[in-house]
């Protein structure tokens, strides 16, 4: 039975940190269908409309699905179905950009990223990985379809892919592809984006995300995300407090657990899990 409780509390910290973190990174801005969230390699859950997301989850979207997750800078991430994506690291700080930095990862599927206030005023801080490439911005709203080759689509602004073969930039409107880790990032027109790809551009493209977030992260109060100024003014105090507690208990519970399965092993006990 100790290893179930054990189970259950690995599965349960993700859910039990974002939502007690007051000072988390982002917010489930809205959630359609099958939308599954886990930090670090705990069982992915179903996650809900307004619930808060820390560095370190990875998202999974099934059939049908889609998510928009709003991060506390007013960056927005739009996820196709079939998507799994990863926030690798965020730091802000309204007042300290020096703090800045995001680091997101594709790693299935489709997925659009609209900039916000750390793209404004500190773009060399954002970087989205994929296996062929890592894109950079200059203030933009882009899409990215990984299907080997990547493609992808400048709706604003402008990107930069990256690999062992060079840099290459993109501006507003174009369309690119980039085949391998070795090979350079090319332009292409629209019309020769596979017919899946141009579906889920498509798709991305019509979602409406707005720009609000970016002030409401930056003047502490509400932006479009739903993330409220105490909530998107960065890491804090209190925020970690919460979460230390949270782990804490969590610790606790697993210690307890164990202890229980050490009593049982000395006793003979045979109620636990093999």
């Amino acid at each position: 039975m100790s290893r179930r409780i054990i189970a259950s509390l690995s599965v349960g910290l993700w859910a039990l940190v974002a939502a007690t973190c007051v000072y988390a990174n982002g917010v489930f801005q809205s959630v359609t269908g099958d939308v599954r969230a886990a930090l670090g390699t705990a069982t992915p859950a179903s996650v809900a409309r307004d619930q808060r997301v820390v560095a370190g989850t990875t998202i999974t979207t099934g059939p049908g699905g889609q998510a928009i997750v709003r991060l506390d800078d007013g960056s927005a991430v739009v996820l196709h179905e079939n998507t799994e994506f990863r926030i690798n690291e965020f730091s802000f700080d309204k007042d300290k950009p020096q703090s800045d930095n995001i680091a997101l990862q594709l790693l299935k599927g489709a997925m659009r990223s609209v900039t916000g206030l750390i793209g404004s005023r500190n773009q060399s801080k954002f970087a989205l990985y994929t296996v062929q490439a890592t894109i950079g911005i200059r203030g933009t709203d882009f899409m990215v379809a990984l299907v080997n080759p990547v493609y992808l689509s400048v709706i604003q602004g402008a990107i930069s892919a990256a690999n062992t073969a060079g840099t290459v930039a993109f501006g507003v409107g174009a369309t690119a592809t980039v085949a391998s880790a070795t090979a350079l990032a090319v332009a292409i027109p629209a019309a020769a984006l596979p017919a899946a790809v141009s579906a889920t551009f498509s798709s991305l493209g019509s979602v409406t995300v707005g720009a609000a977030g970016a002030a409401g992260a930056a003047s502490g109060g509400t932006g479009a995300g739903g993330a409220s100024g105490a909530a998107a003014g960065g890491l804090g105090a209190g925020g970690v407090a919460a979460a230390a507690a949270v782990v804490g208990v969590a610790a606790a519970a697993i210690s307890n657990a164990n202890k229980s399965d050490d009593v049982a092993a000395t006793t003979g006990s045979t109620t636990g899990t093999p």
